[in-house]
């Protein structure tokens, strides 16, 4: 059988990877332990991204015409692709991370949403949060507004709720109300008050006028 027939599937495999990649990045592995290499494989894995060592010819090949021929230049040396084709930001987050414990661990370079970056700008990258920390800080601040609402209204709830609230301000209108009503009641017993005496004394003029003819 030919080379080129050899090549070929390989080609095929890394061109179907890397076609609807959000991200791809290049690493050498050289000088990992097998248990940092294992261990490196195991966390890609649980992040959803595939990770696998190929020969750069093959790459090379599988690179013409797509976004990832930018990356040809870094083709030197033993290389490892991690891609992802749904976190774009996961293998640069995941690799950087690991390379912190694993000095050993060099990164070449790598395509982000059709952006190249070399080794410091796959490092800023790294630093991203991923979609579902960002998705949980937007929803965190949706939600701060509506949490203080609902304290707010579990707050009256207990106090008896807005019912209790315009209670006072009823008694308080009923009591002016009634004395309204009183204030009329309590002026005509003045009134007959005041005029007793009066009557009184209009009667005893009378008997007394009598006796003095």
């Amino acid at each position: 059988m030919a080379k080129v027939e050899l090549k070929k599937p390989v080609v095929e495999e890394i061109s179907a990877a890397i076609k609807d990649a959000q991200s791809v990045v290049l690493v050498d592995h050289r000088g990992l332990t097998v248990e940092q290499d294992t261990e490196l494989r195991k966390q890609l894995r649980e992040a959803g991204i595939n990770y696998k060592v190929y020969k750069n010819t093959m790459m090379n090949f599988a690179f013409k015409g797509t976004d990832c021929e930018a990356l040809v230049p870094y083709l030197k040396g033993p290389s490892a692709l991690a891609i992802s084709t749904e976190d774009a930001t996961a293998p640069a987050r995941v690799l950087c991370k690991f390379a912190k414990t694993a000095d050993k661990l060099e990164i070449k370079g790598g395509i982000v949403e059709g952006v190249v970056y070399d080794a410091a700008g796959i490092t800023n990258v790294s630093k991203i949060p991923s979609r579902e920390e960002l998705l949980s800080k937007l929803l965190g601040s949706i939600q701060s507004p509506i949490a203080n609402f609902a304290r707010v209204m579990n707050q009256l709830a207990e106090k008896g709720g807005a019912s209790e609230c315009a209670a006072p301000e009823a008694k308080a209108e009923e009591t002016s109300e009634a004395s309204a009503d009183e204030a009329p009641v309590e002026e005509a017993k003045a009134a007959e008050t005041a005029e007793a005496p009066a009557e009184e004394a209009k009667a005893e003029e009378a008997a007394e006028a009598p006796a003095a003819e």
